[in-house]
């Protein structure tokens, strides 16, 4: 008989210098912990009989999220008569895109959609500046007072903002060391926009997460404050940056209260403030267009940012090994 000894790593060594392995051990079962276990999804009753379940509830979810949009759409080129008297029938008498051209033209949406564009844009640079450079300081520079004015900036999400209406209508009626009012001016709407805590948090939230093995060799290459600022931090924050681009501009989009209280002239008054204004006195199939209108961009928006928030590039390659 063949002589064997054993090695410390488990292998059998064989006089004639062969060796042969330790059988491995078998792995356990997968446990089923989900509602249909693996082997009654095999069976096909249940297999379709879920499928068809699966499929139902997600086309009830598509039709309850985009139906209203698509009936919106639907009504803002159909008369109102047929509006009124069919809703949910497709165009029992033609198409009315008239509504559209009297939508903005006659009742004049051009000139507030306009208005809405600048008040977005506006809002979403004062706020996107205020909430990089304040996380940046924060996270990323970190001097004696960063814990200190990180309290005093997350205290102020516990102040409801109606409280903050009337002092806020006095600094814009009367702005200090400028000594003039901004009251039917676009900064009215711009400078308070950019005192957004929540985007102070959570630009600050993401700046603390970035490594910091990148920020300390870019300051041993003699990166200054400023640089490590702009060619570090906000390349590696485009998702963050997405996101807060897109609060900002919806947030613009459909503020109403403080708009209306300091934009009081109709010539530079957003789609928010002029479309309640006119319902009334304008016809349902023209009102429904301009309804229609005003989503033009947050759809444009959603579009455009989608692939940012799904496939937004992380920090993979950013630290080597």
């Amino acid at each position: 008989m063949t002589a064997t000894s054993t090695t410390q790593s488990g292998v059998l060594e064989l006089s004639a210098g062969a060796r042969v392995k330790k059988p491995a051990k078998p792995l356990p079962e997968q446990s089923d912990r989900s509602i249909v276990s693996h082997s009654d999804w095999r069976k096909k009753r249940v297999f379709f009989g879920l499928s068809a379940l699966h499929l139902a509830l997600l086309v009830l979810l598509v039709l309850w999220g985009i139906g209203p949009l698509l009936w919106l759409l639907k009504s803002a080129i159909t008369p109102t008569q047929d509006t009124l008297q069919a809703p949910m029938e497709l165009f029992p008498h033609g198409v009315a895109w008239s509504n559209l051209w009297s939508a903005w033209f006659t009742v004049g949406i051009g000139t507030q959609f306009l208005n809405t564009v600048w008040v977005a844009i506006g809002s979403w640079f004062v706020q996107l500046l205020v909430a990089t450079t304040a996380g940046y300081v924060l996270a990323v520079l970190r001097p004696a007072y960063a814990k200190v004015f990180n309290w005093l900036v997350l205290a102020t999400l516990f102040v409801p903002a109606v409280v903050l209406l009337v002092p806020l209508y006095l600094t814009i009626l009367h702005p200090p060391l400028i000594g003039v009012s901004l009251i039917n001016t676009f900064w009215a709407v711009w400078l308070p926009a950019g005192a957004n805590a929540f985007n102070i948090l959570l630009v600050t939230r993401f700046f603390s997460n970035l490594p910091r093995e990148i920020f300390e060799a870019a300051r041993t290459d003699g990166a200054g404050p400023l640089r490590l600022f702009w060619s570090i931090v906000l390349p590696l924050s485009r998702p963050i940056l997405g996101v807060v681009s897109v609060f900002a501009i919806i947030n613009a989009w459909k503020d109403y209260l403080w708009p209306m209280l300091v934009l009081t002239n109709p010539a530079i008054q957003p789609l928010s403030v002029r479309l309640p204004n006119i319902q009334s006195m304008t016809d349902l199939g023209v009102f429904l267009a301009a309804l229609a209108i005003s989503m033009i961009i947050p759809i444009a928006l959603f579009l455009f940012f989608q692939r940012m928030f799904l496939r937004s590039a992380g920090l993979g390659g950013a630290v080597k090994g």
